[in-house]
């Protein structure tokens, strides 16, 4: 299970039990879905004060009292990022650093303290190292790790939570998407995701739930998801429900830029250092909704399904297709940033941290 240095609330963890070089997982028929692991990690601390010592306890409920604040006021933070198994049998991360930076910008914006770098990597690897077993092995997947950030101290008036927690818990996961198929998106016109000045540019727990309302149509209507427009003009492209997008018109790839209700998403920002080796352009813009139906091709990215092609798009009763195929960008990028991740590609960029 996990190395014996490894501390657990109640002391070290005891590998004795358990020789298993994996958990009894049926790898090939791996999902994204919720498989409880052994151990998460917790860390508290007050409204003054800092975030100190945490510990590995077994995965399991939680208890809150009914006034917490993330429960009446929605103060909370998430991330997502992944431990791959390698060839070799060793583990490694893919630019935890951006997910723990990314943490601290969402916590100044909802007023809460939030763990230091190091203690959000320190983190990261003690959890995945506890859990190892769950690490599937080489090309079945990886382990998904979900870091929050929540204030759960009692409060009653609106005000900051007097308490917050930091919590860590981990689910080997397979493809967000089964077998990466290519989407087939909606464009909603009439319902928004974010506007300017709101929480769109940070992991806020509040900005997922409103687009159930607007994805639940699109997929009664058979589309896989939704693209949102800005809230100001309504013609403008932002993301979808839970990941950027992309559009490539030539050799010019473009990207929605950020400005405040796009989150700044980390394989997003790879895909952009990655992709001159392949000839293209970048652009970070303002994206009309009519350049996206000019577009030959477009794809999503995002730390759950890396690059995912879109297949199609629908905006005001009219469809568009788009290339995909070996030959598509989006399987270029798929390819690069997958094959740093799981270690078969060298890493020229110093974006993978080596757990053992």
């Amino acid at each position: 299970m996990a190395p014996p240095n490894l501390q657990t609330s109640s002391g070290p963890i005891n590998t004795a039990d358990s020789n298993e070089e994996y958990a009894r997982v049926n790898w090939d028929a791996l999902g994204f879905g919720v498989i409880p692991t052994d151990f998460m990690y917790v860390m508290k601390c007050s409204k003054e004060g800092d975030f100190l010592h945490g510990n590995l306890t077994p995965y399991g409920n939680i208890e809150l009292s009914p006034s917490a604040g993330v429960l009446n006021y929605g103060q909370g933070l998430f991330e997502g990022l992944k431990a791959y198994r390698k060839e070799d049998g060793g583990i490694q991360l893919f630019r935890v650093d951006q997910n723990a930076l990314r943490m601290k910008m969402g916590a100044e914006r909802l007023c809460m303290p939030s763990p230091s770098v190091d203690q959000f990597i320190h983190a990261v690897k003690q959890t995945v190292l506890a859990n190892k077993r769950w690490v599937p092995p080489p090309g079945k997947g990886a382990l998904y790790l979900r870091p929050m950030l929540l204030g759960t101290g009692a409060v009653l008036g609106l005000a900051p939570a007097p308490e917050y927690t930091f919590l860590i818990f981990a689910a080997p996961v397979g493809n967000y998407h089964k077998d990466r198929a290519a989407l087939n998106l909606y464009v909603e016109d009439k319902l928004h995701r974010a506007i300017p000045g709101g929480t769109g540019g940070v992991k806020s727990i509040t900005n997922y739930s409103p687009v159930f309302l607007a994805q639940s149509h699109a997929k009664a209507k058979g589309f896989s998801d939704v693209i949102f427009l800005d809230s100001v003009n309504g013609k403008y492209v932002e993301e979808t429900s839970a990941c950027n997008i992309f559009i490539v018109k030539d050799n010019v790839l473009s990207t929605p830029a950020i400005q405040g209700t796009i989150l700044p998403g980390i394989t997003r920002n790879s895909v952009i250092e990655l992709v001159t080796s392949f000839g293209y352009q970048v652009e970070e813009r303002l994206i009309p909704v009519e350049d996206l139906l000019e577009a030959d091709e477009a794809f999503c990215t995002g730390t759950a399904m890396i690059v995912n092609p879109i297949g199609s798009i629908t905006y005001q009763g009219k469809r568009v297709e788009y290339r995909r195929g070996q030959e598509a960008l989006a399987q270029k990028l798929y390819e690069a940033v997958v094959g740093i991740q799981t270690g078969l590609v060298e890493d020229n960029k110093g974006w993978t941290l080596q757990l053992n």
